[in-house]
């Protein structure tokens, strides 16, 4: 039986028309459209159209936030030194070939210093430049500039970054070539990004720098990293992360201005002189050159001052209100939310600990570097970190900065791409607790040892190899430290005293054994 022969046929026009009669209740409340909600109509668009036609505004706004607003500027402090702190740094996981891997990271430190086409700089120093547009922009790219091999690089490769201004959101059209623009991002008919189109140079700098053209050239996106935050599948381009607490920011800002120009212009009013015959101390006209130099009232205050009065004024000091005690609890309230949005702890942004323990914050904190965990490994280190590694160990091989053969290479490309991203590691509120938990779950074989390393931002293998270099100039030198000679005095565990007595009774019988022999 067809559908429309059960509504027909009577079997479900019941149910329908009861149906009909009646609203659904067992629905969302965030569907409906009622008095409370009639408001509130937001659009159906996706991030893309969004960006298109108020993207240019919102990034504006944004970056003028994070010039003259100051819970802008701590939070965005805060988000940048937590996020890379001193850079987040390889690894080179060929644990096999120990001098080929020290022969890497070698070449690899000597490019950091030189990569910056602007020569700004170092490797570690543009990704805080990049975290920071993140904040302000929600986005940054990158182009890989290729350099000749008598410019005297490391490898002759540096890396530009680009603000989000060069690729125009505007930009959406069909390519030449058949492929559709989005955003400024050419696609092709897979989906896939094929390249950007991205103007000469800055559009802010047209006014000083001459030669600028509105129209964008194409970039292959083989020369180009899009460094932004996915936040919705088929987004194009980055959103800021302070777009979520701009409008609260601003209007918080005013109130905080307008809150202090009262009370200045409040203060500016020391007294208020009231007489019967105004027109003795304030001419009608404005202006009484006639009048004696002491009627003038009240000009001015000053420590100690007895003033004589005319007969019958009276003078009221000023007394300005004060913003009441609801004031600091309202900011409060207001920074909370505010800090909330951009996911930078309260405490982080405005140094006041006043409500704060160590256990509020651990627990603060924890939730926060899980945060910046993400933004780590699928922003800075996925979108960042990962290409320009494998396009620097391309060259440096190509070129001889590194001895490997490429043949060798070529055969077993990601054996030898592979490496580990260390971020820098965090101080921790306790370390002496911290310490002996981690050493608690090493000794336990809950943890490696280099899971440990790895968490204070070092490398296990150049860790372990700086030790073995400590004890060897040690015994070298002949140094003694009151901490190891303190252990070497510690007394033995019975089992370590069984042990010891063992081996120097078993000593003492080869003695015997050779003497008599």
């Amino acid at each position: 039986m067809r559908a429309r022969d059960l509504f027909a046929g009577g079997i479900l026009s019941p149910l329908f028309s009861k149906a009909k009669s009646r609203s659904f209740r067992n629905d969302y409340d965030g569907g409906r459209s009622r008095r409370r909600l009639k408001g509130w109509n937001p659009t159906a668009n996706t991030i893309n159209t969004i960006l298109t036609s108020r993207g240019d505004l919102l990034r504006a706004r944004c970056r003028d936030a994070m010039r003259n607003n100051a819970h802008a500027i701590s939070a965005a402090e805060s988000f940048t030194s937590n996020l890379i702190g001193t850079g987040i740094k390889p690894s080179c996981l060929l644990t096999d070939q120990p001098e080929l891997r020290k022969e890497v990271m070698q070449a690899w430190s000597d490019w950091c210093q030189e990569c910056d086409a602007d020569g700004l700089s170092d490797f570690y120093g543009m990704q805080t430049t990049a975290a920071r547009s993140l904040f302000e922009a929600g986005e940054l790219f990158i182009r890989f500039r290729s350099r000749r091999m008598t410019d005297g690089l490391t490898v002759p490769l540096q890396i530009q970054l680009l603000e989000s201004e060069m690729c125009p959101y505007f930009w959406n059209q069909l390519a030449p070539n058949g492929n559709y623009i989005m955003n400024g991002i050419e696609l092709d008919f897979r989906g896939r990004r094929v390249a950007y189109w991205m103007y000469e140079i800055h559009p802010g700098d047209a006014l000083i720098e001459p030669g600028f053209t509105t129209q964008p050239i194409r970039v292959p996106a083989s020369e180009i990293l899009h460094i932004f935050r996915p936040l919705r599948p088929g987004q194009m381009r980055g959103v800021p992360i302070i777009a979520g607490a701009l409008v609260r920011m601003f209007f918080l800002d005013q109130y905080d201005d307008a809150e202090m120009e009262r009370k200045r212009i409040a203060a500016m009013f020391a007294g208020f002189i009231s007489s019967p015959s105004p027109e003795d101390i304030i001419p009608i006209d404005g202006v009484d050159e006639s009048a004696p130099e002491e009627n003038v009232g009240l000009t001015g205050l000053e420590p100690g001052t007895l003033q004589a009065l005319m007969p019958g004024e009276e003078i009221t000091f000023s007394e300005p209100a004060d913003v009441g005690g609801a004031y600091e609890m309202f900011q409060y309230r207001q920074q909370l939310a505010l800090f909330a949005a951009v996911g930078v702890p309260y405490s982080l942004c405005t140094s006041d600990l006043r409500r704060a323990n160590y256990s509020s914050m651990r627990g603060t904190m924890v939730e926060y570097r899980r945060r910046l965990g993400q933004l780590q490994a699928n922003v800075i280190i996925f979108q960042m970190g990962r290409p320009i590694w494998k396009r620097w160990y391309d060259l440096a091989v190509m070129t001889g900065a590194i001895s490997l053969s490429p043949t060798v290479y070529l055969a077993q490309q990601k054996y030898y791409q592979r490496a580990r991203w260390i971020p820098e590691g965090y101080e921790t509120a306790d370390p002496l607790k911290d310490t002996q938990a981690d050493k608690l779950a090493v000794d336990s074989g809950f943890k490696p040892r280099s899971d440990v390393v790895e968490a204070r931002g070092y490398d296990p293998e150049e860790n372990d190899e700086r030790i073995a270099a400590d004890k060897a100039r040690e015994e070298k030198l002949d140094l003694v430290f009151p901490f190891a000679t303190a252990a070497a005095n510690q007394p033995l565990s019975p089992d370590q005293q069984d042990a010891a007595d063992e081996a120097a009774q078993q000593a003492a019988d080869e003695g015997a054994s050779s003497e008599a022999a």
